[in-house]
């Protein structure tokens, strides 16, 4: 029991799924918590007047695994996938009480989805004769809601009875396809209906299997924006099961996506500064310039892939010609490279500074999404575009983007001071 209990303090305090084996290493029991550390803590208390079957379960527990979750509700999706593949003794069939709530997808041509009690499951038997299917039961059902929220943003389905007779503000915020106008072909839907009955059923790796072939077939084919959205369904199943940072991110990306209108969800950014040392500010007299450019990937600082720039090709004080610059420069090697170009660039500046990003890169024949955004009124600036986009101020797009340009020009003050010194020590 001793080392239970030293297992039992390296638990987090954060969502997920715990596992508890017996002597011979069989899993016995599967939970989901709010707070791993807390709920397994709890079964090892004093367990005077517990019921006897939990009383039977901890003296058969010897070992204990956990898988950490983005929520509670992804916990809930893991738990039912592992009781379906381990089938532990301890687990108990909630069949008795008619409160608790099934998931109903109906047999249409284009199923619906919905929660439904257990008496409204009982009178869907002519409904299941029909083609409908239920998952279930769970317990609770704010929970259910939140896991199939989380999992339409990923594959969009209907919830409305009947048919309406134009898109509803579902469709405008992308929580559905529109199917009532003819938006999506019954093959399509079909599709989405499929990965979400594999997330409910627990068979998340056939559901990774069949999502990497749909994404290789689509690139054959040069679907490429097919092929990018199949890619980001991949990375959110993956948010939605573990991976707290990352979970967090994609909501943050999805919503600058949707906002500036960009192609694809920007999985990798790269931003660039530009900064001035100017004459007088050091003993010798003249002026530097430095460029500096950071890459975040999935929301996370890319350190081997900063890159910092002394200017070359201009002189006097020319901020946007010195942007150009490095940026001519750093997509330049990697077209010669053949490396993987980023999903977005992110500029630190306005008008200016973005027209002569978008120059430098047609310059080069090369086609990546990039932003403007200025330090005054964190206005954000796009290509073609007159007038600034005006994110929320407590938006997380904004928030992102922020974040981003911020460790750029932290990085350009600090290539400045390591300059600076340098030239006082020369």
């Amino acid at each position: 029991m001793l080392n239970i209990q030293q297992k039992i303090k390296t638990l987090p305090f954060t969502s997920g799924v715990y596992l508890m084996k017996d002597a011979s290493g069989r899993v016995i029991y599967v939970g989901k918590a709010i707070s791993l550390r807390k709920r397994v803590q709890s079964y090892f208390r004093s367990r005077r007047g517990v019921p006897s079957k939990t009383d039977a379960l901890v003296n058969e527990i010897r070992a204990i695994d956990h898988i950490e979750t983005a929520s509670e509700a992804g916990a809930l999706l893991l738990e039912a996938g592992l009781i379906k593949e381990y089938r532990p003794k301890y687990n108990v069939e909630l069949k008795d009480d008619k409160s608790y709530p099934y998931i109903e997808i109906t047999g249409e041509p284009f199923p619906r989805i919905s929660l439904v009690r257990r008496v409204a499951f009982e009178r869907g038997q002519e409904r299941a004769a029909k083609g409908a299917v239920y998952y279930g039961p769970y317990v609770s059902a704010g929970l259910v809601r939140e896991a199939l929220t989380i999992i339409r943003k990923i594959f969009h389905f209907r919830t409305c009875d009947p048919f309406p007779r134009e898109a509803c503000l579902d469709y405008h915020i992308g929580l559905c396809d529109a199917p009532c106008i003819g938006n999506i072909s019954n093959k399509d839907y079909a599709r989405n209906i499929r990965n979400v009955r594999l997330i409910l059923g627990g068979e998340k790796d056939v559901l990774y299997k069949d999502l990497k072939k749909d994404m290789e077939d689509m690139s054959r084919k040069h679907e490429f924006e097919g092929a990018a959205r199949v890619r980001d369904q991949i990375r959110a199943i993956g948010a939605l099961y573990s991976g707290t940072r990352d979970i967090n991110y994609f909501k943050e990306a999805e919503q600058l996506q949707r906002a500036l209108n960009l192609p694809r969800l920007p999985e990798r950014v790269e931003t660039f500064d530009i900064s001035n040392i100017m004459a007088g500010r050091l003993p010798a007299g003249g002026n530097q310039a430095v460029g500096s450019m950071v890459s975040f990937f999935n929301g996370k600082p890319d350190k081997a892939n900063y890159r910092r720039f002394r200017i070359r090709e201009v002189e006097g004080i020319d901020d946007f010609q010195m942007l150009a610059e490095i940026i001519r420069r750093r997509y330049r090697r990697l077209k010669r490279e053949g490396r993987i170009f980023p999903d977005l660039i992110i500029v630190d500046g306005g008008k200016g500074q973005l027209s002569a990003a978008v120059e430098a890169l047609v310059s080069l024949e090369v086609r990546i999404p990039v932003i403007a955004i200025a330090k005054r009124e964190e206005e954000v600036f796009l290509p073609g575009k007159r007038d600034p986009v005006r994110l929320a101020q407590d938006s997380l797009a904004l928030q992102l983007v922020q974040r981003m340009r911020d460790e750029a020009h932290r990085f350009a003050v600090a290539y400045h001071r390591l300059l600076r010194e340098k030239k006082v020590f020369e």
